[in-house]
């Protein structure tokens, strides 16, 4: 999926203002993901990325953390500067729109590796 596809996409579902705020939002939650997926699956997963949106997934990070759904939206709140429950929406739209630019396998892994209880997030941003 091309940068502008990808963008539209999550900017769109996320009802941003422009693409510049949809990539924002996807760095965010791409960081935030890298910290709780071994570095080889993140890298997986940056390659079926277009630039620049693989470089979040990218940094060495170590070791993967594990944590729930309100540790990783209170992550991603904090790497937007926005609300736990904007943090939601935006998870929603991201995670959505990576489910659809990613082999399905390496999606399944990645579902697999974050909390349970965010299986709901690859679906679509949840209402507000």
């Amino acid at each position: 999926m091309r940068l502008d596809e990808f963008l539209t996409r999550v900017r769109d579902r996320g009802e941003y203002h422009g693409d510049d705020e949809a990539e924002q939002v996807t760095t965010a939650v791409l960081w935030v993901i890298a910290s709780c997926v071994p570095p080889e699956e993140a890298a997986d997963l940056a390659r079926a990325l277009p630039a620049p949106l693989d470089d979040a997934l990218r940094l060495e990070r170590g070791r993967p953390e594990t944590f729930g759904r309100t540790e990783f939206l209170r992550r991603v709140a904090q790497q937007t500067g926005a609300r736990p429950r904007t943090a939601e929406w935006d998870a929603g739209a991201v995670l959505s729109t990576l489910t659809e630019a990613v082999p399905r396998e390496s999606a399944d892994r990645l579902l697999a590796r974050l909390p349970a209880d965010c299986a709901d997030l690859f679906g679509g941003p949840a209402s507000h």
